[in-house]
C-alpha cells in the first residue's frame, strides 16, 4: 500500500478522515479572511509569526490574550485628584 506520513499537529490531530482535514482547513481559512477583513495582519519576529492588530479593542472583541510583556499591556489610568 503506497502512503505518505502527514506531519501537521496542530490543527488536524483530531480529525479521522480526508473530508474531516478538508473541512477543518476550510474553517481555518474563512476565520483568517474574516480576521484579515477587520484589520489582523502577520507580521514575522525572527523565525515566530505573529497575528496583530493595531486596535486593542478590536482585539480584544475577538477574545484574544495579547502575548505582549505586561508592562506593554498596562492602560494609564489618569489622576483624577490633581
Amino acid at each position: 500500500m503506497s502512503y505518505f506520513t502527514w506531519r501537521e499537529t496542530g490543527l488536524t490531530t483530531d480529525c479521522l478522515s480526508l473530508e474531516a482535514m478538508a473541512a477543518r482547513f476550510e474553517e481555518s481559512a474563512s476565520l483568517m479572511r474574516r480576521m484579515a477583513a477587520d484589520g489582523f495582519q502577520l507580521e514575522r519576529q525572527g523565525s515566530e509569526q505573529r497575528i496583530t492588530h493595531s486596535d486593542a479593542s478590536v482585539f480584544d472583541a475577538w477574545g484574544f490574550v495579547s502575548e505582549e510583556p505586561p508592562v506593554r499591556q498596562l492602560t494609564l489610568i489618569p489622576d483624577l485628584e490633581t
